[in-house]
């Protein structure tokens, strides 16, 4: 038996106990008083076991914890692949300022450049969106610890690029916390080009192997739940009560994450009744001071998002996009369960923050 994660599992008690290993209730570190940044403890990584912390970086409206109210909400800013903090993402700060935020940015799992001929495949999105998640679970119980309340109905996400992707991800591990996503250029899925750089389609290379012997191995459950526009995911999501507005911004050439992908997720997401606004990019969409032009880079990724999602992030509005319904951080359950090929992927929120794991079909309930 091989796990999703590509590592060779001898037994099935070991995989159980590796999933139950990970469920270690994170410490709630202080938050600075200005804009500054903590360590968490995040989830392990099968593919180099052992304790592992990740940086976050937190932005207040005017810098200041002091300044958090009763209004206020919370948005992930997540950067690129081979980013670190924020890079490539809208500007934190400027959206902690505009919208009343909290603005949370974090060097998730394989942050900083990434080497395919290292011998460890790029993650993709599930473990990086665990380490966000938790990262955003952290910052919430710490408000609370400190008493200081905050409109939780008001969780947003945003990245480019891979923070597009991950953006997009957090809400499908998450269906039932965000109010909102905006996703600029995201990669909407694993491809085989990508996992296999493979020619004729995207540029990225994600150093998979498919090769069942091979230590990088991306398994089809691997693959399934990198899938964002996965039909039966999303009928999943739906289930669930998702009701998050999920923008899509995307360049019509861009060659590294390709529009063909985009198109399809967002028609996948509209077939299954998800709140989607779209907007495909062309050369007659550029304006000069948001769109540059209608490839990877968009722009300016600041002035993108408060061009086509502003009123979404308003704190009132007609548009103001607030959830109304408990969050998977409150609901404290296991329902969050992705069927794939050969097993499910159940993220548990049972002590509150997400700790995710692969059950193989023979271990199934």
């Amino acid at each position: 038996m091989r796990c999703a994660w590509g590592n060779a599992c001898a037994v099935l008690p070991a995989l159980i106990l590796a999933a139950t290993t990970f469920a270690q209730p994170p410490a709630l570190p202080p938050l600075p008083d200005q804009d500054g940044s903590i360590e968490i403890a995040a989830q392990e990584w099968p593919r180099q076991p052992g304790p592992r912390t990740v940086k976050v970086y937190v932005r207040y409206p005017s810098g200041s914890l002091a300044s958090v109210n009763s209004q206020s909400g919370l948005i992930l800013c997540l950067h690129n692949w081979g980013g670190t903090d924020a890079a490539g993402a809208p500007d934190p700060a400027v959206l902690a300022n505009r919208f009343n935020l909290l603005a949370i940015s974090l060097d998730y799992l394989q942050s900083g450049k990434f080497d395919a001929d290292a011998g460890v495949p790029y993650d993709h999105g599930y473990f990086q969106a665990l380490d966000a998640l938790r990262a955003l679970y952290t910052v919430l119980e710490s408000l609370k610890a400190r008493g200081i309340a905050v409109n939780t109905g008001r969780i947003y996400a945003t990245g480019g690029s891979g923070g597009g992707n991950l953006s997009l991800m957090v809400n499908k591990l998450a269906p039932r916390a965000f109010a909102c996503i905006v996703d600029l250029c995201g990669m909407p899925k694993l491809s085989d080009d990508v996992a296999f750089n493979l020619p004729g389609g995207s540029v990225l290379n994600a150093a998979y192997s498919a090769d069942p012997e091979s230590p990088n191995y991306l398994s089809a459950d691997a693959q399934a739940i990198r899938f964002i526009g996965n039909p039966a995911h999303l009928t999943t999501m739906k289930a669930l009560g998702i009701s998050a507005k999920i923008v899509v911004v995307h360049g019509t050439k861009d060659v590294y994450c390709l529009p063909e992908d985009a198109r399809e997720m967002v028609e996948n997401m509209t077939a299954a009744g998800l709140d989607v606004d779209a907007h495909f990019i062309k050369e007659t969409d550029v304006d000069g001071v948001a769109i540059k032009a209608p490839d990877h880079s968009l722009g300016d990724r600041t002035q993108i998002v408060l061009k086509y999602a502003a009123r979404y992030l308003e704190p009132e509005g007609p548009d103001a996009a607030v959830r109304r319904t408990p969050s998977d951080f409150d609901l404290r359950d296991t329902a969050v369960r992705y069927e794939t090929p050969n097993g499910a992927y159940v993220i548990s929120y049972a002590d509150g923050f997400p700790v995710g794991s692969f059950v193989p079909a023979a271990v199934n309930p």
